[in-house]
């Protein structure tokens, strides 16, 4: 079994995606960027306020798939520096209080749209 997960309280796919696919007992989230799903435009601010934008996001998706972050067994960030990550990490650190996901921290060229901060995650339904 496979369902889309769509939500307007998340940014709108812009392209060929779906914003999460729920399959066997799992969510699997596309990667989220600080996009405002009120404007669907970035918004402005440091990595901090990015990731916890981010965040957000994630979270609007979850809950619209039936579950939450405090169900999210892994997680990618994608980083456009690594230099971010002491900040990134303390918001992050704010959303995962309890037995965090597991994860995995990279640094990249370049993101969409330029953003400094992308993450995906994977949760139970």
């Amino acid at each position: 079994m496979r369902d889309v997960i769509a939500t307007e309280h998340a940014p709108k796919a812009i392209g060929p995606y779906s914003q999460a696919i729920r399959a066997n007992g799992f969510i699997f989230t596309s990667g989220q960027i600080p996009i405002d799903p009120a404007t669907q435009q970035l918004i402005a601010g440091d990595i901090a306020a990015q990731t916890d934008r981010v965040l957000k996001n994630l979270s609007a998706i979850l809950a619209a798939a039936g579950t939450g972050l405090n169900k999210v067994v892994r997680t990618t960030v994608f980083l456009k520096n690594m230099a971010d990550f002491a900040a990134m990490n303390e918001v992050y650190g704010k959303y995962f209080v309890s037995a965090p996901p597991a994860r995995s921290t990279v640094e990249v060229a370049r993101l969409p749209k330029d953003v400094l901060v992308e993450i995906d995650v994977i949760a139970l339904a």
